[in-house]
């Protein structure tokens, strides 16, 4: 039998997430009455998220009085999402937001003039206190709730309805939280919020550290010196590198999950094809290939294949298509 309700929480819940695509998310259901959370936090996947027993079980949760929150789940890091939690909000600010380079990748609203919005910052998990001081500056920009601006500060999940008795209308009903606006991809002036914050509390501890990488020329026949190492290109700047030729390929537009290995190897690509050292480019996968090594038992015979395939694949077409690679832009990224 068709259950009208549960598809709609269904598709709302599917742009949400398709929107701040992150490997695993917390949630978290508070019963509006007692302010208690329900017994014990769940991890899961979008896959499990979007499961209609899921759905059943917040959806019943939800009328009985649970507010049903979530947060991108990244262990003790942020996962490079930050919630502004804009009350009595005009919809102009959204507008504000994407002329400065802060355009939200979702934004709910949760209550009539009350909004959401979440802005996709890094493809890297960065720490708390960077997390918090970008979360405290766009608040503070954009009128948000400074007391909502902690890393791992949760956002409510679309598709169910606001159980706070302050927001309820004239007739006694709990408003819907529906999704306003969803863009995918890090925001333009992410990476310098990122770089901001962290000059300011005087680290880059966002980067994972940088390691010798010592990697074998590549089977393609281009010079290399394998002796050059990975620490050759600073942490930050690699990172920077990798962040700029996400947003020029589009990765998160086109690929709200993207496959990292496949990422990394047109990136790889487009710096080798405009001579950038091979050992230069291994570090800039290194620094800036979100979560590397992730589950490669042999990080270094991984940079190695991936730059090889990418070699391998510039000799058998040395011009790309232009439906290969979308970007538009004549210049490289500084630095590459």
């Amino acid at each position: 039998m068709f259950d009208r309700g549960l598809n709609l929480t269904l598709q709302a819940i599917r742009r949400q997430l398709a929107a701040m695509p992150n490997d695993l998310y917390l949630v978290r259901l508070i019963h509006h009455q007692t302010r208690r959370a329900f017994p014990g936090e769940r991890l899961w996947t979008a896959a499990q998220l979007i499961q209609p027993a899921t759905i059943r079980f917040l959806r019943v949760r939800n009328r009985e009085g649970c507010d049903i929150y979530i947060h991108p789940y990244a262990q003790e890091r942020n996962a490079g999402y930050i919630l502004v939690d804009l009350d009595q909000a005009s919809p102009a600010v959204v507008k504000s937001m994407r002329t400065n380079g802060h355009e939200p990748c979702v934004v709910l609203q949760t209550s009539p003039r009350n909004l959401q919005a979440w802005v996709h910052v890094s493809a890297i998990p960065i720490e708390p206190a960077v997390a918090t001081s970008i979360g405290k500056q766009l608040a503070h920009t954009y009128g948000g709730d400074r007391a909502s601006t902690d890393w791992r500060h949760l956002g409510r999940l679309a598709g169910f309805t606001n159980q706070k008795p302050q927001r309820r209308n004239e007739r006694g009903y709990a408003p819907w939280v529906k999704v306003w606006h969803t863009h995918a991809g890090l925001a333009p002036e992410g990476p310098t919020l990122v770089q901001t914050a962290e000059r300011s509390l005087g680290r880059y501890s966002n980067l994972p550290p940088s390691p010798c990488v010592r990697l074998a020329p590549p089977a393609c026949g281009a010079a290399a010196d394998a002796n050059l190492l990975a620490s050759s290109t600073a942490a930050p700047e690699a990172a920077n590198i990798y962040r700029s030729w996400l947003q020029r390929l589009r990765i998160f537009e086109r690929f709200p999950q993207p496959d990292w290995s496949i990422a990394d190897k047109w990136i790889a690509k487009e710096l080798l094809q405009r001579g950038t050292p091979t050992a230069r480019v291994a570090a800039i996968l290194q620094c800036g290939s979100p979560r590397f090594p992730r589950r490669h038992s042999n990080p270094q015979d991984y940079l190695r294949r991936t730059i090889a395939r990418a070699a391998l694949e510039l000799q058998a077409t040395p011009f790309p298509r232009r439906d290969s690679f979308p970007h538009t832009a004549a210049t490289p990224p500084p630095g590459s």
